[in-house]
């Protein structure tokens, strides 16, 4: 004789109850770090899907309910241990005040929770919802400059095998039409980000194989690279034949989500070809995997949950024993007064870098050799995400900027009598018709006494400062002058004649 009951399957009402309690746990503890995320979803066009993630990946664990309702979780609080390394990544990088590094970490934290307490045979069920959700962390942002470099290489490239002939200047250039540069829009961040989320969830959804999603996944990676060069090449064509009556203004963005549309739709008609359907589960099937009920469930539950809850307070409770409250006073005005500097001169032309909201700052132009020579200092103290040294808004010229532009930027070292500098060493031109001025300039960033031109080395520098109790602070200090062919040689013995006086500047208090 047999029975057609189903077998008895766990009530899964404690685990979602307690997977809620430790979300606002954690939303408790980690606010500021969800705050970050949510804020870049809210105001950056690159990240608004991530707001879709969430919805997306429940959608994609409620298809499966059946098949869940099946197996009973098991809560392993062995796989708890692998929150304090991620705690410990979140520590570091929320002291070097890096989102990059904090908002992965959390995003870590958050899925090594649920395959916690649930444990890892249904995890490997809800793998792909799980690693779905990492897509709502911000990421990609590095890669902006880059991606800019490789779409205006394209382009130039592209125009003078048409026979166009161009002049280029870092990410700007000149053709007979007219004038363009490449800016953040241009970089295709936005669709690479949005086809290589979409492809994912697409390759799931329509292969089986694990080779053909792989494959599908790297060209939703790789066509829209392309797709964005030739995009931007065509843009600049239709400008260019038209007249500059096409093309040229806010149009051509519409013109380049047309075109990426298009070139995507294409991919994924294309691949449809090779889906695969998916089998379907037979109440065999279902019956044979079903996962027993373990009489130990709600007590390896509960111990999962408090460890769960003790080791993830450890990072912000660590964090605030070196931290102090941050400073939101406005930026104050460096004063440069030490004895013996050379007296400032009227300023011979209007710049100033962009570094955001610093605590203190100066910018002033002196005469140096009969020639005029700028030399800008930004200290920043008790940073937090919106007061931070280092990151990827603080340059000379942010991509904004209406009046300069970046023109060229790399490494280097400058000699300081028997020591030598490391410093960031990049040309600018002001954006303005006619005879546009030129400048040369170099910086770097003082940190505890260390100078260093890496953003790497500095966040470096300022974690190590903060786990031996230093604090945060540090210094930008920036030199400029006109374009010349010994303008890097005048730079530089301006920095070796005032050496330390400028590093008593950088470390000097702002004024009440």
């Amino acid at each position: 004789m047999t029975s057609s009951a189903r077998p008895r399957s766990l009530n899964w009402a404690p685990v979602i109850a307690t997977s809620l309690l430790l979300f606002l746990w954690l939303g408790y503890w980690y606010l500021d770090t969800f705050s970050s995320i949510v804020n870049l979803w809210d105001t950056s066009d690159t990240y608004a899907h991530g707001y879709a993630v969430l919805p997306i990946a429940l959608w994609l664990i409620w298809s499966e309910r059946k098949e869940l309702s099946r197996h009973s979780p098991e809560p392993c609080h062995l796989l708890t241990l692998l929150t304090i390394p991620l705690v410990f990544l979140w520590l570091l990088g929320e002291l070097a005040a890096v989102n990059a590094v904090t908002q992965p970490a959390l995003g870590l934290i958050v899925i090594v929770t649920i395959v916690s307490l649930i444990g890892i045979p249904l995890a490997k069920r809800l793998a792909f919802p799980l690693f779905f959700l990492l897509f709502a962390i911000p990421f990609g942002e590095f890669m902006m400059p880059k991606l800019m470099n490789w779409t205006a290489d394209f382009t130039v490239l592209a125009l003078r095998v048409s026979g166009i002939p161009v002049y280029r200047e870092g990410l700007q250039f000149v053709i007979p039409s007219g004038n363009w540069s490449v800016v953040e829009a241009c970089s295709g961040i936005r669709y690479i980000i949005a086809s290589l989320m979409v492809g994912t969830l697409f390759a799931y959804l329509n292969f089986t194989s694990t080779k053909r999603r792989l494959i599908f996944m790297l060209a939703a990676l790789l066509v829209p690279i392309i797709a964005n060069w030739l995009r931007a090449y065509l843009i600049v064509m239709l400008g260019h034949i038209s007249g500059n009556k096409l093309a040229a203004g806010v149009d051509h963005l519409i013109y380049g989500w047309v075109f990426f549309g298009l070139v995507i739709g294409a991919l994924f008609a294309l691949s449809m070809r090779w889906a695969q359907v998916r089998p379907m589960a037979t109440e065999a099937d279902i019956t044979n995997n079903t996962t027993p009920r373990s009489r130990q469930s709600s007590l390896a539950l509960a111990k999962t949950a408090i460890l769960l809850a003790a080791f993830v307070v450890i990072g912000p409770l660590t964090y605030r024993q070196f931290t102090v409250d941050v400073d939101t006073r406005p930026t104050r005005a460096l004063q440069f007064s030490i004895p013996e500097f050379p007296t400032p001169n009227t300023k011979t032309f209007e710049f100033k870098p962009d570094w955001q909201n610093p605590s203190a700052e100066g910018n002033v132009q002196v005469e140096f050799e009969g020639l005029s020579l700028g030399l800008y200092i930004a200290q920043y103290k008790n940073q937090s995400p919106q007061r931070k040294l280092i990151s990827s808004t603080n340059m000379l010229a942010t991509y904004q900027n209406p009046d300069w532009r970046i023109t060229s930027q790399s490494l280097g070292d400058i000699a300081l009598g028997d020591n030598t500098l490391p410093v960031q060493i990049a040309d600018l031109t002001q954006q303005t018709s006619g005879n546009p001025i030129k400048l040369k300039a170099i910086y770097w960033y003082l940190i505890g006494g260390e100078a260093t031109a890496s953003p790497v080395k500095g966040k470096l520098f300022t974690t190590r400062n903060q786990l031996l109790g230093q604090g945060d602070q540090g210094a930008v200090v920036v030199l400029y002058t006109p374009m010349d062919t010994t303008a890097l040689e005048r730079l530089t013995r301006f920095a070796t004649a005032n050496a330390e006086k400028i590093k008593k500047m950088a470390n000097a208090s702002g004024a009440p």
